[in-house]
């Protein structure tokens, strides 16, 4: 974990008003109610047989039915395999997965909904006080969704030519709650979704903690948590290591307020954290502490391009290690990336302000990226306490700027310590980059910026050089 610079007063001082909202947040998200009750419901009372060739389904759902219909309890899964199409959670229902139990998700298309978004293992719809527990596992057999295995990404096979859905991403999610109310997942491994992971949809009080999740690592998609539209979501103690981006906070259909996490470590072929890059309403009250963040293809990452606005948002305490991948990847090995501009022709850019980067440790091929737009400016960003070191030690191609999705794509520049674009408040303080190699060799530029697009910088005690061993 990053290691503290400033004295403890002054950064409590800094973050302060940021850990009063996580703390408030902290004391929303209880587990369900269900979990205080004795009551508990064997899926093999209800003839499951856990042997992962026979469908146990209805017999998974009949427990959850008789589970709610007693007033809430525990819905028991034994050791064994149980293969099963989608199972609907019901309010008051925890599902208590043992150790040695594994719930498989099915992999034809007749095991989903005939609505594409409800595509999902298990679904819990407009529900409260529900909650998946017990130590076992998920496995959303991802890679039997791939069609031919490619060095660069995997060929994942997709249910649009069927005409159920359109695009290269209709493929089943693993674990979905949509509309609820005191969510709670703790002490489960959720592994190879065929799509997104965990999705947070539209809830309110979540609970995510220890949680481990993993999907195949050149498997498109396959994100770990993402958070929509969603307020007072805490996540913490949770390992991913997966393809795609790690922790992705969305907004869709309205704005997404109070997110913490902490103390979490994230290994991704894209985003560890990534805002966006759907963002059509606000972001607001986030807080992201004490997080490690290893081999990934970039670190914290804001994509902001559909007219939604961001602030108030802390990244605190974390250590950071990205690395280039295939470009076809998005992602140039950034360990820090904020950005904002239109998706498209028909979209307005959204604004970036109050930005707290405090007490972060970089270790990458590639530089800082702060890019706003003529329409989306950044302001008002802080770097305090900030250790940046930069070194190859891949062969992939260097020397691209990576706007994607949308804007201006992949763009040829020159490597540089931070590169700057339509900024209006950059403060930098105790900040400290160190260059691996030959300056002259591609690392030329500390700062890289056109001061008619940037103004109102300050930086004090600011360094860079090459390191010396």
């Amino acid at each position: 974990m990053a290691t503290l610079l400033f004295p403890f007063a002054t950064i409590l001082f800094l973050i302060f008003p940021f850990l009063q909202s996580a703390c408030a947040t902290s004391s929303i998200n209880q587990l369900p109610r269900s979990n205080h009750r004795q009551t508990t419901f064997s899926v093999t009372d209800y003839g499951a047989v856990g042997d992962g060739k026979r469908y146990d389904t209805r017999h998974i759902q009949a427990a959850i039915e008789a589970c709610s219909e007693a007033g809430g309890g525990r819905v028991r899964f034994p050791a064994g395999e149980y293969l099963t199409a989608t199972i609907y959670l019901r309010s008051g229902v925890v599902l208590e997965i043992e150790k040695g139990a594994r719930v498989l998700g099915g992999t034809r298309l007749m095991d989903y909904p005939s609505e594409c978004g409800r595509w999902y293992v298990v679904l819990a719809e407009n529900v409260t006080d529900v909650g998946i527990t017990g130590g076992g596992v998920i496995d959303g057999q991802g890679l039997e969704f791939v069609e031919k295995m490619d060095d660069r990404k995997n060929v994942m096979v997709s249910w649009n030519r069927t005409g159920a859905c359109y695009g290269d991403e209709c493929r089943p999610r693993l674990v979905g709650f949509l509309g609820c109310r005191n969510v709670a997942v703790w002490d489960v491994r959720l592994l190879e979704p065929a799509y997104w992971c965990l999705h947070i949809v539209r809830c309110v009080n979540t609970s995510i903690h220890d949680v481990s999740i993993y999907g195949d690592f050149d498997t498109p998609n396959n994100d770990g948590i993402d958070i929509e539209d969603s307020n007072n979501t805490v996540i913490t103690r949770c390992e991913i290591n997966t393809g795609d981006d790690a922790i992705c906070p969305k907004t869709y259909t309205g704005p997404l307020y109070n997110l913490t996490v902490t103390n979490c470590w994230i290994r991704t072929k894209s985003s560890a954290i990534k805002l966006g890059s759907a963002s059509w309403f606000d972001f607001k009250g986030l807080v992201f502490d004490n997080i490690t963040i290893a081999d990934s293809h970039r670190g914290l990452g804001l994509q902001i391009r559909d007219g939604g606005n961001v602030s108030g948002i802390t990244f605190s305490n974390i250590n950071i290690s990205t690395r280039y991948y295939d470009p076809s990847w998005w992602g140039r090995a950034e360990p820090i990336y904020v950005t904002t501009c239109p998706r498209d022709s028909t979209a307005k850019a959204g604004s970036i302000s109050d930005l707290l980067f405090v007490n972060i440790s970089a270790n990458s091929e590639n530089g800082v990226f702060l890019s706003g737009s003529k329409g989306g400016l950044l302001s008002n960003l802080k770097f305090i306490n900030v250790n940046l070191t930069y070194r190859r030690w891949t062969n992939y191609q260097d020397g691209l700027v990576d706007y994607r999705p949308g804007c201006w794509g992949l763009v040829n520049h020159s490597t540089a310590g931070i590169i700057m674009e339509h900024i209006e408040g950059l403060e930098i303080e105790n900040v400290n980059m160190r260059w691996y190699g030959n300056l002259s060799s591609g690392w030329d530029n500390p700062l890289d910026f056109r001061p008619s697009t940037v103004n109102d910088i300050s930086l004090l005690s600011f360094h860079s050089g090459l390191y010396k061993q």
